[in-house]
């Protein structure tokens, strides 16, 4: 029986060795197994610290270099404002859950597309790329609505932790601090 986590190991040589085919694989390789939403997770030879995430960025930061970049400098550097903020951590969980609602939403026009033109028809990336083009102004102002509502969201989110924080400080001595009931008179 195959283990269920296939391990990668790391070696100092950067190389990296794929443990369930006793084979080097490159970073390609290991796009590949993303790409095939197979479970691994990339460790260090030596000391067995995990790199998982060190090798998914450096595939991530190869496929901005090449090609047609996902983020602009604009939105890479308001990411990286965010390091070393309060809101960091809630940060990562938004982003992942808008990022699982964008991948929900493309699963159901793939299975849209299975029931209009059948279950074999998987349409290719040119013919993706063909229907979104035809789709886009729809898509945009669907995006659009979703952004906005996330936006919202977000900010009401914002605005409750203040409350909360307000009203946990209240107790404190510091001068011109009101509490929620105190801004709602």
């Amino acid at each position: 029986m195959a283990e269920k986590l296939r391990l990668i190991k790391k070696y100092p040589n950067r190389r990296l060795y794929d443990t369930r085919t006793s084979t080097y694989i490159t970073l390609v390789d290991v796009k590949g197994l993303v790409l095939a939403h197979e479970e691994f997770r990339v460790v260090d030879a030596k000391s067995g610290e995990d790199l998982t995430r060190s090798i998914l960025m450096q595939i991530i930061l190869e496929e901005e270099a090449g090609g047609s970049p996902m983020f602009s400098s604009d939105i890479l550097a308001q990411i990286i404002r965010f390091y070393g903020n309060a809101m960091q951590g809630m940060m990562g969980k938004y982003l992942e859950g808008n990022i699982k609602a964008f991948s929900d939403m493309q699963l159901k026009l793939k299975d849209q597309a299975k029931t209009l033109y059948g279950e074999n028809a998987v349409p290719s990336n040119d013919l993706w790329a063909q229907f979104m083009s035809f789709q886009a102004p729809a898509m945009q102002s669907m995006m659009s609505a979703y952004m906005e509502q996330s936006q919202t969201m977000f900010q009401q989110m914002q605005e409750q932790i203040q409350g909360q924080t307000r009203n946990l400080f209240a107790g404190f001595p510091f001068p011109n601090a009101k509490t929620t009931a105190d801004e709602k008179k």
